[in-house]
């Protein structure tokens, strides 16, 4: 079965090969420089005998060409491969830097294992098991790191080890989970080393040197499974944009707040500290605008019991049902408010006689809606009247 040497040479653009077997627009050939998908990286991309190349996979007899249209060709014909440039120097660079990644959580990161990798168009992610709580500073860190890392320019090389040779060195990390007939029936193992800093079996394309990676930004993290932590980059033009959009946006707010940069972190706490504080008297100031509402309401006395009853606008529920109760026993034995809107609400507080959630069931018993509650509180909404009918059927109902 024919296999793939595009891990072994990855410089590789360009290459002849003889047709093993085609079928339509399927192509296997004696021996390819396609990277067929696998592992997290996705497959080549090019041309074959001047076709364009729109999937590659392994099959069952080799590695599988799955092209736009069918070739003229037919099995035992010379053909020419061209695999996209640029396309493969960003996988390779976005697959070395993963590792490099993995590498700068070793240095930061307890009880770490490989939870999955993917490349991307514009980012790539790699999935760290581990106990650590990966908060701002130490994503900040891995990416300080990483950076080091590529700027150190470290020899990036590979080879094939027996796998007991490889599980016995126990600063070789085995990613089985993604890399996908990494360890599966076989008898060696390729063992990527990054100089120093990580070892890793690996199936992938490669630079030879971190320093080709360029720079690398961290886009984010997120939490897809206990126990894991998912971080995602940019590699080489898309992290230089991420980062010139970063550093743009930060100077932006930083001439926002009369600072710069540096000082954003104190800026964005005192302009916080502020919006508490104006949320706070503006709560008190809605607070005093409803109280003074509440008070205006209608003052009714039936049977020994004080009822206040009416209207209010621009207030949700919770709002008014809040007030209500604090009012409830302090200014009347019930207090009644109707919200109005196109779907009016209403609120009952009460020291428990009459029976809060009656008042409710009286309510939506006649203009439908829903609600209920015990004998200090209901609420009822979704009640098909206007405001002035509800308070007309409350009036009757104290009467």
């Amino acid at each position: 079965m024919s296999g793939t040497l595009a891990a072994a040479r990855p410089e590789v653009r360009e290459f002849t090969a003889t047709v093993d077997r085609v079928d339509g627009s399927e192509i296997v050939l004696d021996e390819t420089y396609f990277y067929p998908e696998a592992g997290g990286q996705p497959a080549d991309r090019g041309t074959l005998a001047g076709v364009e190349v729109r999937d590659v996979r392994t099959g069952p007899d080799g590695v599988v060409h799955v092209l736009s249209a069918a070739p003229d060709v037919r099995d035992g014909d010379e053909v020419s491969g061209v695999v996209d440039d640029d396309f493969r120097t960003y996988c390779m660079r976005a697959h070395t830097a993963s590792h490099v990644l993995y590498g700068a959580g070793r240095h930061l990161l307890e009880d770490l294992g490989y939870g999955g990798f993917d490349i991307s168009e514009g980012k790539v992610r790699v999935d760290f098991t581990t106990t650590t709580d990966v908060d701002d500073g130490t994503l900040v860190e891995l990416e300080r790191l990483v950076n080091r890392a590529v700027w150190d320019s470290r020899e990036v090389s590979w080879e094939e080890l027996p796998v007991e040779a490889a599980r016995e060195r126990e600063e070789v990390a085995f990613n089985t989970k993604t890399e996908e007939g990494v360890m599966a029936d076989a008898e060696s193992v390729r063992v990527v080393t990054v100089e120093g800093w990580d070892w890793a079996a690996c199936g992938g394309t490669h630079v030879s040197d971190t320093a080709e990676i360029g720079p690398v930004t961290v886009l984010s993290r997120s939490n897809p499974g206990e126990g894991m932590t998912r971080v995602e980059f940019a590699v080489g033009p898309p992290a230089i944009r991420e980062r010139a959009a970063n550093h743009g946006a930060a100077l932006a707010a930083a001439r926002a707040l009369d600072g710069n940069v540096g000082a954003l972190p104190d800026a964005v706490a005192r302009v916080r500290d502020e919006r508490d504080d104006l949320e706070s008297e503006l709560a008190a100031l809605r607070n005093e605008v409803l109280d003074a509402r509440l008070g205006e309401f209608d003052e009714l006395r039936t049977e020994g019991t004080d009822w206040l009853l009416g209207s209010v606008a621009g207030f949700d529920a919770n709002a008014v049902g809040e007030r209500a109760k604090a009012l409830a026993g302090e200014r009347a034995d019930v207090v009644v408010a109707v919200g109005e809107r196109d779907s009016p609400f209403v609120v009952v507080a009460s020291e428990g006689e009459p029976h809060a959630g009656a008042v409710v069931d009286a309510l939506t018993e006649e203009f439908g809606g829903g609600g209920g509650g015990g004998p200090p509180f209901a609420q009822g909404g979704g009640l098909d009247a206007d405001a002035e009918a509800l308070l007309d059927r409350l009036r009757d109902y104290v009467a």
